[in-house]
């Protein structure tokens, strides 16, 4: 379905980013920044664009495709739905890390991820600032730039370092969930944009990422990327996480499966 189009892909994502996004940054007026459910909640006007962009270009090269996206779920839930559809699904969150974007700092990045009946069968992670592009497709490895990602183990002995759900989206319920990971030999810190965290973990610079929110767009890329680098994931069922939801939640994607148990262990699951 997409192996002859995986650079269009990857070309289509820069050129949204290099019309729409790196124009703005660090060059974001006022009214260009938005509330949508509270503060810390943001939407910019790249996010709109290059969503608009993103949604344009990618239907384009896979005729009889729709994308999901997460400004087009905000301003209309139901488009959501299509994840459990038969047509092809384009997830795309066009701007990850809205909050390191409007600070004018480089940790953010576009998600793109191409799904079927609830398969991801490739991702694309760019970071424009960064110029770091991931690729993943399923069976066919993860590249960085080019270049062979491999998750690897973390050191033996060493403390797991874990990224997790920032204090600032988590519901009070959601906090007692991941307070097992607050025990000697886990350094564990807040996340900040879902999809360069995955990238950490395909690339060995961090040991895992517990999460505990499932919107799509946030994690079906990573996901992939993680994967497709050697790593694994489990949910608190014990179960694959599924994109279009129904998940036990947190969850956790890491470099091999032995930190995968080790930290759903931590999380109380199976």
């Amino acid at each position: 379905m997409i192996d002859d189009k995986l650079s269009d892909v990857e070309e289509a994502v820069r050129k949204a980013a290099a019309a729409e996004i790196m124009p703005r940054h660090q060059q974001l007026a006022a009214h260009e920044i938005i509330e949508k459910t509270g503060p810390h909640d943001l939407v910019t006007v790249a996010d709109r664009r290059a969503e608009e962009h993103l949604t344009a270009s990618l239907t384009r090269l896979l005729p009889g495709s729709v994308v999901v996206g997460e400004e087009s779920v905000h301003e209309d839930p139901s488009v959501y739905d299509a994840l459990r559809g038969d047509a092809p699904v384009w997830i795309v969150d066009p701007v990850d890390g809205t909050r390191q974007f409007v600070r004018g700092e480089a940790g953010f990045c576009t998600l793109v991820a191409l799904a079927h009946r609830g398969e991801v069968l490739a991702s694309w992670t760019y970071a424009p600032v960064l110029d770091e592009m991931a690729v993943a497709v399923r069976g066919g490895g993860a590249r960085l730039n080019g270049e062979p990602l491999r998750a690897g183990s973390p050191v033996p002995g060493a403390a797991l370092r874990v990224a997790m759900s920032h204090p600032d989206y988590t519901t009070p319920e959601q906090k007692r969930a991941l307070l097992g990971l607050n025990v000697d030999g886990v350094d564990a810190r807040p996340c900040g944009s879902a999809g360069l965290e995955y990238l950490g973990v395909a690339r060995g610079a961090l040991d895992a990422i517990a999460f505990s929110w499932e919107l799509a767009w946030d994690h079906a890329a990573g996901l992939l990327l993680v994967e497709e680098a050697g790593g694994a994931q489990s949910t608190l069922s014990g179960e694959r996480f599924r994109v279009a939801g129904g998940n036990a939640l947190p969850f956790t994607a890491a470099r091999d499966a032995g930190t995968v148990a080790r930290v759903m262990g931590l999380l109380g699951g199976e």
